[in-house]
């Protein structure tokens, strides 16, 4: 489906606000689009990001999450498609990810994205379809 037919929900609304954030390495904006009990599980299962797998936990463990891999590069992000829930509180989109880091290497991953925000229209469940062995170096000149 195409973003120019997706109707803006507040689970639209909060994921598009979420990259935007991420893409002005917005730390404390990012977290203003959290509700207190957020759960993000961005790879799905244990990672380095999630090593028991149960999910980052809470607004404190997020900002932690920041820091420890949002914050380490420069993260373009492009929304492939979108996918509208029948509710207007969850979103699904495939997202393609461009990490690029200080010391000037670069890596790129695809994946599921899921969103869900509460009646605040605060984000209180992100989840990422993918795993690290998705995640591939890109080569400097070669575009995503």
């Amino acid at each position: 489906m195409s973003q120019e037919t997706v109707e803006q929900t507040p689970a639209l609304a909060a994921s598009q606000a979420s990259w935007r954030c991420v893409h002005a390495k917005d730390k404390e904006g990012w977290l203003a689009l959290m509700a207190d009990d957020v759960v993000i599980e961005d790879p799905i299962g244990p990672a380095y990001t999630n090593p028991d797998g149960t999910g980052v936990r809470g607004k404190d463990a997020v900002s932690s999450f920041w820091d420890n891999s949002i914050g380490l590069a420069t993260i373009k992000i492009t929304c492939e498609e979108t996918f509208p829930s029948s509710s207007p509180d969850e979103i699904a989109h495939i997202l393609n990810l461009r990490f690029t880091f200080d010391n000037g290497s670069a890596s790129a991953v695809r994946g599921i994205f899921t969103y869900k925000v509460n009646d605040a229209g605060l984000l209180t469940n992100l989840r990422g379809y993918w795993n690290m062995d998705m995640m591939k170096p890109v080569t400097e000149g070669v575009s995503d």
